[in-house]
């Protein structure tokens, strides 16, 4: 079994694949830097627990990761766990993309799991939408180029500083909005945020796309936020709950 880890900067995503490629569990645990190689070990052991599996049938990991001052103690968990390193999605590590970036180190090991995932699923030009903490936007191109793409302010971190910068603003959580013209104020800001960021992203997409002239573009979007919003979209985006972690799969089996 391959024990997949993708950590960012709001939660981290713990996966296992068995020898098919079938994800038998999916979890999520609070992303803190501050937490040592033990106490990761034990969140790690909880879940295997939780979820009626034994670390000793995992054969290997693959660890990807946006939080740089927590990634040695969670190699050292996991080397201490499964008695070998994991492999960490970073430079020297065979993705198959050529990354067309001005300095390629820059590129998050998480865009890099979501573009990987995208080419084996999707025809280029690719657009790769993951909508976390932050919202990345990514562009594949013919010959597995990835050109670049765009960052922008994630949809709670948005939210929260709406309600922390505006003094009659309340804290809201993100929800479908009930109409497009909201009549109170949590409605008003719910709808904003959604219809806003549903908006901006066709906005984006409909740029993109003037780019590849005459190509259909394919659209893909994952990412916790990614299953309200999309929905508001005018194009047509494919939602995958599993993209990233389907990219892990990939990388590790490319240099394994």
């Amino acid at each position: 079994m391959l024990l997949a880890i993708d950590v960012g900067n709001s939660t981290t995503s713990v996966g296992l694949f068995d020898r098919d490629k079938q994800l038998r569990f999916l979890a999520s645990l609070d992303t803190d830097s501050r937490k040592t190689a033990d106490q990761i070990s034990i969140d790690l052991m909880n879940l295997f627990t939780l979820y009626h599996f034994r670390f000793e049938d995992v054969t290997g990991a693959i660890l990807c990761s946006v939080v740089p001052p927590l990634n040695f103690m969670m190699e050292k968990a996991l080397t201490r766990l499964l008695g070998k390193p994991p492999m960490v999605v970073g430079p020297g590590v065979r993705t198959g993309l050529n990354i067309r970036l001005a300095v390629q180190s820059q590129v998050g090991a998480d865009i890099v799991a979501d573009a990987v995932a995208a080419l084996e699923k999707f025809e280029p030009p690719i657009v790769t939408i993951d909508m976390g903490t932050a919202t990345t936007i990514g562009v594949i191109s013919e010959g597995r180029n990835y050109e670049g793409g765009m960052l922008l302010p994630g949809v709670n971190v948005s939210l929260e500083a709406l309600s922390r910068r505006a003094a009659q603003l309340p804290a809201i959580s993100l929800q479908h909005p009930k109409v497009l013209i909201g009549k109170t104020t949590e409605d008003c800001m719910r709808s904003g945020i959604v219809y806003g960021t549903a908006g901006m992203l066709d906005g984006v997409i409909d740029r993109i796309r003037e780019q590849f002239p005459g190509r259909t573009l394919s659209v893909v979007a994952t990412g916790g936020n990614a299953p309200v919003i999309v929905k508001y979209c005018r194009n047509h985006i494919v939602y995958d709950k599993y993209l990233l972690m389907d990219g892990l799969w990939a990388i590790y089996q490319k240099n394994k």
